[in-house]
């Protein structure tokens, strides 16, 4: 008998299994994989690994002459990223086992079927709690035409080749698809990216998504924006036929990667609660469903399909059912690309937002002392404030390490900040946070430095 049963053991499973070990009660936690889920075996972990390797190959290339550095025949080795992948992969594994160990939380290696709101069996074995969580997490998205062509690439086999192709077509130009474009890019491979919507990147601004469209162009990257893909065919390549504002596109190349984003795993099982479904298992802000005793974390919501929030959900989850009264707040999340440059953002868009009723502040890399050390001129900081108050609503930044720099966004917006009161916190000299400081400055009619 457990207090907790938690199906998943992704980033939101085995975080919420933790923190409510952390309040004391008795957890199991259920893994039909490896503990870590997606972000850690087939996600966030391994494309990490793969970039990190393509990003100091680039800068090898493109930047040591610059800075007085002498190498000769520069090459990479595919085996040898994928070794790194896979290192990676397994660290984080082991150390989410570790966890598990120091927390005393069972773990049952196995598919957990749902027999009725508080048991569960996995492995011919029955297990009993007061609570469920469902953390069942998410599968990439595969539809027609792709699913009937053999070969077709989810980033689920991205992780698995053993060679690289020399021509790839992404279908998608979301984080994944431009992440992935990224990668084959930077090692010199053939990329097209077909987008549907009007520009890649269609969740954050357009200005935001240029300054990625131009990096891509520059490593070669063929981008179709406003196209639809209509059919594909397999003969000695990949065929891909597509319907642009310019008329019909054939691209032919090597490989196709179907990256078009997840969809909720949601099994029978989990269908036969009779929780509530629309597209995803759908709660409350306390993570709850429709069923007491019964809550849902993380990509079975499909709705932030992130690892950060997925955590933080299975925090809410772990408080509530401890009575600890905690609810969600998705105003000030953070989303991370890991593109050449890096983007990151929170909070409202510039896009969603009447022009009247906001001001716009923003500071470009090349204006960086730190940039321009590190020979890197992309990108940009930008600031969305209410014209009114000077609260901070939005905040993204374009440009080396910004997936590392936008908490500073992520607390003025969640906290209601104003520009006033980041402008007037002093920022070390120099490094690329100053161009933040300079975004929130120029907010205020007072920028510096251009």
């Amino acid at each position: 008998m457990y207090d907790v049963i938690v199906i998943g053991g992704g980033p939101g499973g085995y975080v919420a299994a933790i923190r409510l070990a952390q309040l004391g009660k008795k957890v199991a936690i259920i893994e039909k994989e490896h503990l870590g889920g997606t972000c850690t075996n087939k996600g966030c972990i391994p494309t990490k690994a793969l970039l990190t390797a393509a990003h100091l190959y680039t800068d090898i290339i493109s930047k040591s002459k610059k800075l007085g550095v002498k190498v000769d025949n520069v090459s990479y080795e595919l085996s040898g990223i994928m070794k790194h992948m896979n290192k990676s992969v397994t660290m984080s594994r082991k150390g989410i086992e570790y966890l598990m160990k120091k927390n005393n939380i069972d773990v049952f290696k196995g598919t957990g079927e749902i027999i009725d709101k508080k048991h569960v069996k996995v492995n011919d074995e029955i297990i009993e709690s007061e609570y469920l969580i469902l953390a069942h997490g998410s599968i990439p998205s595969m539809f027609p035409p792709f699913n009937d062509v053999e070969g077709i690439w989810t980033s689920d086999d991205v992780f698995k080749m053993t060679e690289l192709p020399d021509s790839i077509v992404i279908i998608g130009g979301g984080v994944i698809g431009v992440e992935f474009a990224t990668f084959f890019a930077s090692l010199g491979k053939k990329v097209h990216v077909v987008e549907l919507a009007d520009h890649i990147l269609p969740f954050e601004d357009e200005d935001v998504a240029q300054e990625v469209k131009k990096s891509l162009i520059k490593k070669g990257v063929k981008v179709y924006e406003k196209t639809k893909v209509k059919d594909v065919k397999k003969d000695e390549n990949y065929i891909v036929v597509a319907e642009s504002e310019n008329g019909e596109i054939e691209l032919i190349a090597d490989r196709v990667l179907l990256a078009v984003g997840r969809r909720p795993n949601i099994p029978e099982d989990v269908k036969k609660l009779s929780v509530t479904i629309e597209r995803g298992v759908v709660t409350d802000n306390t993570m709850k469903t429709n069923i007491d005793n019964i809550y849902a974390i993380g990509d079975i919501r499909a709705k932030i399909m992130l690892a950060h929030v997925a955590m933080f959900e299975g925090i809410v989850a772990a408080h509530n059912i401890a009575g600890e009264k905690m609810e969600m707040d998705y105003s000030a999340v953070p989303s991370i690309i890991f593109s050449s440059p890096e983007i990151a953002s929170t909070g409202l868009k510039e896009k969603d937002l009447d022009p009247d009723k906001i001001i716009i502040g923003k500071f470009p890399v090349s204006a960086n002392g730190r940039a321009r050390t590190m020979e890197e001129r992309d990108g940009f900081a930008k600031v969305i404030a209410d014209k009114e108050t000077k609260k901070v609503l939005g905040f993204a930044v374009v440009s080396p390490s910004a997936t590392d720099m936008i908490m500073e966004g992520v607390l003025a917006v969640k906290h209601g900040l104003t520009v006033e009161e980041i402008a007037n916190s002093i920022h070390p000299h120099p490094t690329l946070t100053e161009t933040i400081l300079g975004a929130f400055e120029d907010a205020e009619g007072m920028a510096l430095h251009i």
